[in-house]
């Protein structure tokens, strides 16, 4: 071959365009070098000059598709570009079957690579996106476990897809997989179940942070929503943690969905109190209710003869959902009450007994 070169560089330079290396002339290998050139060139400057603009365009606006356009050209590197142009270069070229089975091969692994990450890309845009409009109503563990699962479920997809081009068989391999899968879901359903509930929840929203919830004889304020469990922040001032799975079971009173309470209390007041003094206790009673501004009276009556009082039944409604809010509100009223009573002379009954001993004779 290298004399077949000197003899045509000897004779007629031209002639070394049509000497042949591995089944290609030298002017074949020089269009696919050129064509290899022209297209990295082309695609690098494409990608810098589109790139730039838009660049320059996100930083005028406020929305985020420009920034995800930006990122996924950024995503594309050298790797990505070198395969499009040596594929480019390829068509000009003839090489042997296997090589050409092995390129195929490494540009269908870079193609799978890149376009998972493109994906990528906008799975994190629809997550941070779901996240914003939560406002910090929800908890974003579930958002970020939904996005997780499906990025990993993506890889094992593309994996699937390339090894199936790759000439193996992947059914077996999937079998396989899912025997493994019933397997281990077998040892792990109860983190499973409770996993799956933390989607219920999320979906189904029966309750959000913030809220005030009543589980079983659990209750107080709603802090976490987490993938195993939810935390709640109780009035004692402890955290307790209850089991996603245990929470879609029960029965939840979400006391933040109330607009108003309806709260009644009793109180009671001696024998001896005249017949008008409890008339007059009820006038008191609705004087304290219309100095309320957040509360609404319902009813109010003298209801029964207790064993040792005379017994009243008050009824309002609490304008707010705040369970504070309705505890400042009772005391205020109780406290009025007791004033108002000690001013006119009403006593307050509580639990006593009379003992009557007739003296025979």
């Amino acid at each position: 071959m290298l004399e077949d070169l000197q003899n045509a560089l000897s004779t007629d330079p031209s002639a070394m365009l049509s000497t042949e290396f591995a089944g290609n002339t030298l002017q074949a290998y020089l269009i696919a070098f050129l064509v290899f050139v022209l297209s990295l060139t082309i695609l690098k400057a494409f990608k810098l000059f589109v790139a730039r603009r838009l660049r320059a365009f996100a930083e005028r606006t406020s929305t985020g598709l420009d920034d995800l356009a930006v990122g996924v050209i950024d995503s594309a590197g050298w790797p990505f570009y070198m395969v499009l142009s040596a594929y480019a270069a390829l068509q000009f070229i003839a090489i042997e079957p296997f090589l050409e089975q092995v390129f195929g091969y490494i540009a269908m692994l870079v193609v799978a690579f890149y376009a998972v990450r493109v994906v990528h890309k906008l799975i994190d845009y629809a997550t941070q996106a779901a996240i914003k409009r939560q406002n910090g109503n929800d908890d974003t563990a579930i958002v970020d476990l939904m996005g997780k699962l499906l990025k990993y479920s993506l890889w094992v997809v593309a994996g699937a897809i390339i090894l199936s081009n790759m000439g193996i068989e992947v059914s077996a391999l999937v079998t396989g997989m899912g025997i493994g899968g019933i397997a281990i879901a077998l040892a792990v359903q109860n983190i499973l179940g409770d996993i799956f509930c933390s989607f219920a929840i999320y979906f189904d929203k029966p309750f959000r942070v913030g809220d005030y919830i009543v589980v079983g004889e659990e209750m107080g304020t709603v802090k976490r929503i987490g993938i195993k469990s939810t935390r709640i922040a109780s009035l004692q001032g402890e955290e307790v943690v209850i089991s996603n799975r245990q929470l879609v079971e029960s029965r939840i009173h979400n006391f933040k969905k109330m607009k108003k309470r309806r709260i009644t209390f009793k109180f009671g007041v001696t024998y001896s109190t005249p017949t008008k003094k409890l008339g007059k206790a009820l006038q008191i009673i609705k004087s304290i209710m219309k100095e309320e501004k957040m509360a609404e009276l319902d009813m109010a009556h003298f209801t029964e003869f207790g064993d040792s009082a005379l017994k009243f039944e008050v009824a309002y409604f609490v304008n707010s959902n705040e369970f504070r809010a309705y505890r400042d509100i009772q005391q205020r009223i109780n406290l009025a009450l007791k004033d108002a009573f000690e001013k006119e002379g009403i006593e307050m009954a509580y639990p006593t007994q009379t003992l009557y001993i007739n003296r025979g004779n």
